[in-house]
């Protein structure tokens, strides 16, 4: 399960591509190579805790809700200018996220990202779905 980093110096903008398993380790897993590759693009304080936020909600819902035994998820990160294109795969198409519309115990998550991100969404795939954000590098939150 090794990461599909684009070389330092490459002229393409760096990317960052994650298959791990649709389990809780996995989601954690995600999480954490997500903020380290965000550390090495030099991404930093409350532009990388909120890149790992938009990571880490999706990645556990891909697991808690998109999860299909025997496939995993994925992870994919773009750093263009200034912004991070944060985007999850999994392979259940016919759930589509939708934030709870009282939230009590849970349901945070998908306002969390859209608190975060400049824009997000979902979009169908062949097989399942993918959950996308565009997480801001400067400028702090961006919807306040």
């Amino acid at each position: 399960m090794k990461p599909d980093i684009t070389p330092q110096g490459s002229e393409r903008a760096p990317e960052f591509a994650l298959r791990p398993s649709s389990t809780p380790r996995g989601a954690r897993l995600a999480r954490l190579l997500a903020a380290h590759e965000l550390r090495e693009w030099g991404v930093t304080g409350d532009a990388a805790e909120a890149a790992e936020l938009v990571v880490a909600e999706p990645a556990n819902n891909a697991v808690q809700h998109g999860r299909v035994p025997g496939r995993d998820f994925e992870l994919r990160m773009e750093r263009t200018g200034d912004h991070v294109t944060v985007e999850l795969s999994d392979a259940r198409g016919e759930r589509r996220p939708l934030p709870a519309r009282e939230p009590d115990e849970g349901g945070y998550g998908l306002l969390l990202v859209a608190t975060l991100a400049t824009t997000c969404g979902v979009k169908d795939r062949q097989v399942g779905k993918t959950v996308w954000a565009t997480v801001p590098l400067a400028g702090g939150c961006p919807r306040q």
